[in-house]
């Protein structure tokens, strides 16, 4: 399965061969500029300027993504968007029109806010992008639906109680590579690992567990597109469903459950910037 929207920034080694060593203060000077000003935690940011126009047939890329304060969408049709701004699937979107689903957009655009938007503030950017040039309107419904129930499997959770104040940020390294996963979560309650799951099993989740905390926890599994000859690695990791019950001692199971559906009441393509 492939999962939208996650990109893992690789860094090559570069500059190995210098005129002169760095410093230990000049790297750390250098390492305190590389890493961003996050926006502040109660900022509401709106567009202070963003560009749409339709997307590239030809270009192969597709993200939606934050480059420092820039929001970047690549190629990418309105219900993805949609299903990234409003954390949903598919089968979660109701009254969309066609066109939305398959012509693609790309957008470039920055916040009226200083610093980095979080995870939650790029998200109603995105909303607001959706509300303000696709002229979305939309109401929510509870529906009864085939949905991914999350809960405490027999033994109980095998997950660290995080030491980081729960206010603080929360981290996430991860590679994908071969059709194997392996990811590290640092400070994530079951809210922010909802999402996430979501985007690699393609099907609504919800958290049933009651576990309220703040969590560190590794995870890895062989995904179900992974080649053949990984897949059959004697120490490859197991799928996912099988590597959350083992790994962190929660499991995933098929239930009928109520969930938010977007039911789509107004969209239109945009019109020149």
């Amino acid at each position: 399965m492939k999962a939208r929207w996650i990109r893992w920034a690789v860094f090559g080694i570069a500059g190995l061969m210098c005129a002169a060593p760095k410093s230990r203060a000049q790297d750390a000077a250098a390492s305190a500029a590389a890493k961003p000003t996050m926006m502040a935690k109660d900022a509401d940011p709106d567009w202070e300027v963003v560009t749409v126009k339709p997307g590239d047939p030809n270009d192969k890329r597709d993200r939606i993504d934050m480059n420092g304060r820039h929001a970047i969408v690549e190629n990418e049709p309105v219900e993805l968007i949609l299903r990234f701004a409003y954390g949903v699937e598919k089968n979660q979107i109701a009254g969309l029109p066609d066109w939305a689903k398959t012509e693609i957009w790309s957008v470039d655009g920055v916040p009226n806010v200083e610093g980095k938007p979080a995870p939650e503030q790029f998200r109603a950017l995105m909303r607001k992008l959706l509300a303000e040039r696709f002229g979305v309107q939309l109401h929510h419904e509870q529906r009864e639906m085939t949905v991914l129930a999350l809960t405490v499997a027999k033994g109980g959770p095998k997950l660290e109680k995080s030491a980081l104040d729960p206010s603080a940020p929360l981290s996430h390294k991860g590679s994908g590579s071969g059709g194997l996963e392996v990811h590290q979560f640092t400070n994530w309650s079951m809210t922010d690992l909802i999402p996430m799951l979501m985007l690699y099993t393609n099907r609504p989740v919800v958290d049933q567990t009651g576990l309220k905390g703040k969590y560190d926890f590794k995870l890895q599994w062989t995904r179900d597109d992974a080649p053949a000859t990984a897949a059959a690695t004697p120490d490859a990791p197991p799928g996912l469903f099988t590597a959350i019950q083992e790994q962190i001692g929660l499991k995933l199971e098929p239930t009928k459950a109520m969930a938010d559906v977007l039911v789509i009441d107004r969209v239109e393509r945009p019109g020149a910037n």
